[in-house]
This record gives C-alpha cells, sequence and structure tokens, in this order.
C-alpha cells in the first residue's frame, strides 16, 4: 500500500495508491467492477471514507445493431466508505461519452465490496 499523510489540527488525511478493496455494484442498466484507486482517505476508529479515481469493467450487453463489448473498460469518481472494518459502501459516477443519437452525460452507480 502506498501512502501519502498529513496531520492537521488532529485531523489525519491520506492519499493512497490502493486500498485493497473490490467492489461491484449497477449503473446505467448494468453493473461494474472495480478496485479503488488514488484516492483522498479520511479516518477514524469506526469507518473510512475515501474520495478518488476507480479503475473499473462495465459489463453491460448492447442491444443495438452494431453492438459494443459487453465488458468495457472505463475509469470513474466517486467515494467509498468503508464500515465494520470489510464491508465498502460506493456511489461511483461514470462519464458516458456522446454519440450520434445521444448527448455525453455522467450517470450514479451503487456498488458493494470487500476491504482485503
Amino acid at each position: 500500500m502506498l501512502t501519502a499523510t498529513v496531520h492537521a489540527q488532529d485531523k489525519k488525511i491520506s492519499a493512497q495508491a490502493f486500498d485493497g478493496i473490490i467492489v461491484g455494484g449497477y449503473v446505467d442498466n448494468g453493473a461494474y467492477i472495480n478496485c479503488t484507486g488514488p484516492a483522498v482517505k479520511y479516518t477514524t476508529q469506526k469507518w473510512n471514507l475515501m474520495l478518488g479515481f476507480l479503475p473499473s469493467v462495465k459489463i453491460k450487453e448492447d442491444k443495438s445493431v452494431v453492438k459494443n463489448s459487453t465488458f468495457t473498460p472505463t475509469l470513474g469518481v466517486g467515494a467509498t466508505l468503508t464500515i465494520f472494518k470489510h464491508l465498502a459502501l460506493q456511489v461511483p459516477a461514470f462519464y458516458l461519452p456522446k454519440t450520434p443519437s445521444i448527448n455525453g452525460k455522467w450517470t450514479l452507480g451503487v456498488g458493494l465490496g470487500y476491504k482485503l
């Protein structure tokens, strides 16, 4: 685990490259799997809150005539809350790029995971 820690006014703020959290969840009528990436982390005795990047694989079947891949790598941003030492709750945001038929937009998801 790569960590940089800053102590300010009895608060501990950490930036980590990987915290060993694996999350699966729902977004945009499909699923995603990710590991948390670089993040700013606030830690207490009972819970941790991370705000950062989420390298992910989105899983969604394309129903159009010309199909995209079912598994698509993407980068999200969002918050991950770790409680009860190993349970992770996540709210990611992913950007869906513009296509000829729809404008680009951000979509929110929700996920559940495990801290190793």
